[in-house]
């Protein structure tokens, strides 16, 4: 590794407890999305303390903020994450389900891992920039709400992410690879009714049910299901079935739907018409409805470009290396749900099958319950059905993301296994290590100006089409009612 990338890995290195203390104290605030005031302030008090220049609320989201170095282009942007699930608090460093708070919050996808790696990057990045003299500008954006608000999607509307020469950004896991191939796109909408409160024996013929607004719309989006792309989902909740009492006419009931499509402009034509039905089912049972626009996301534009270029920094640094006790609370945490043993980890290996029997192999030779090892890089074709707000920024500048194991093999997403281990000596080495990663990759596309044209070539032609923006102009971040 020449001095320069040195510099950065030891800057990262040198600020290796601040960065744990950042993570841990994330994690132990655990706040939902949109709602993270807390671990906003914390993450700028030490940007600031750093010496960052740090804007808070910006794109008026009030825990969005950005923590800029430097000056000219390129301009390099790192993504950090910090919201957290309801229901999932969980004591760190246990293998058995262990509340922390009673019905609680917790960090069951690693956000407050993925903001504390961000961070470190940044950091070694800035120590970069203090030695070279480089030109050019790295800045972190805190971006809120993934779970639920998608902030980087409101960012995207604003034209923040066309501002970057590229964007990197990572996510806790089970498997050490760099993440390649698209995701679903996602709109999620809130629909109340309103109707007309009556005696549903005495007076029913004055009543107006909001219920059955809602369960009509219900009715009629299953029948939307064999008139769309197989590739589409949509899921609904009854948030508000219009009380207990069954012998009142509901006058006022709610539904939150998620239309997901693997292309973001399929996607907003499906909303149409799922919007289409709701007005219907409103005209069948003479009651009004209101809608709510709680969030969209666009599915994720790859590059293998940046991949490439992260995928060899990954090689260079090698795997976090872990003590004996860390294997053994790794091995008994992936013993407490199933899989845990047989679970191929990495996008290779769910798309490729000589892929597959590689890991296969290296899974063997482990032994163990956390993936020690680097996956091939994989390029193919590779689709998650999940969403992240990730996919606004890919349509608007080149953007890659790393993958650190941190999570036992196989585990389920959004579980306490996940929480547990968030806040141990196993995620502060994934923390750093992911940071590293990324301050390696940025450096080389600030050196080498021919593989920042070379990513953003692929960028302008996988976007040809352009980004369909699935937020409204009009809409604000919110939570579901």
């Amino acid at each position: 590794m020449d001095k320069n990338k040195q510099a950065a890995v030891d800057a990262i290195d040198a600020k290796a407890p601040l960065i744990a203390e950042v993570s841990d104290a994330i994690w132990e605030y655990a706040e939902l999305s949109l709602m993270e005031f807390k671990s906003a302030d914390k993450f700028c008090e030490v940007l600031t303390q750093e010496g960052f220049t740090v804007e808070r609320g910006i794109c008026n989201i009030p825990t969005a903020f950005a923590a800029s170095f430097g000056s000219g282009r390129p301009h390099i942007g790192i993504l950090a994450e910090y919201d957290a699930l309801s229901g999932l608090s969980q004591r760190a460093g246990k293998t058995e389900h262990d509340e922390l708070v009673p019905n609680g919050c917790g960090h069951g996808c690693g956000h407050s891992m993925l903001g504390a790696g961000s961070l470190a990057a940044i950091i070694g990045l800035k120590a970069y920039l203090e030695q070279t003299h480089t030109p050019g500008t790295v800045t972190l954006y805190g971006c809120p709400g993934e779970e639920g608000g998608a902030a980087k999607a409101f960012m995207a509307r604003n034209g923040l992410w066309k501002t970057l020469d590229a964007a990197i950004t990572w996510h806790p896991s089970d498997a050490n690879e760099i993440e390649t191939g698209s995701s679903n796109s996602c709109i999620q909408t809130q629909y109340t009714f309103h109707g007309i409160a009556s005696h549903a024996a005495g007076d029913p013929e004055k009543g107006r049910s909001a219920l059955d607004g809602v369960e009509l719309m219900n009715v009629g989006v299953q029948f939307l299901r064999e008139h769309m792309s197989s590739k589409a989902r949509i899921h609904y909740a009854i948030t508000d079935g219009g009380g207990r009492s069954p012998n009142v006419v509901q006058p006022k009931a709610s539904v939150l739907y998620m239309v997901r499509s693997n292309r973001v402009a399929e996607a907003v034509e499906l909303q149409k018409r799922v919007d289409d039905i709701a007005q219907g089912a409103a005209l069948m049972t003479g009651t009004t409805f209101e809608k709510k626009f709680i969030d969209g996301l666009a599915d994720t534009v790859p590059n293998h470009t940046l991949e490439t270029i992260l995928y060899e920094n990954f090689q260079a640094l090698g795997v976090p290396s872990y003590t004996d006790e860390e294997y053994a609370f790794m091995d008994a945490l992936s013993k407490t749900y199933p899989g845990g043993d047989t679970a191929l980890p990495g996008t290779g290996a769910k798309n490729d099958p000589a892929i597959a029997e590689q890991v296969k192999a290296l899974r063997a030779q482990s032994g163990h319950g956390i993936n020690d090892f680097l996956l091939p890089l994989y390029q193919g074709e590779a689709f998650e059905p999940g969403s992240t707000d990730v996919g606004d920024v890919s349509w608007l500048t080149p953007t890659a993301q790393v993958h650190v194991a941190v999570f036992a093999n196989g585990a389920p997403g959004h579980s306490w296994q996940n929480v547990s281990v968030g806040a141990t000596t196993v995620a502060h080495k994934a923390v750093l290590h992911a940071g590293k990663v990324m301050a390696l990759g940025a450096i080389d596309l600030l050196e080498k100006p021919d593989l920042l044209a070379k990513a953003r070539q692929e960028f302008e032609k996988a976007t040809a089409e352009g980004y369909t923006c699935p937020t409204p102009a009009d809409a604000v971040p919110v939570v579901p009612d």
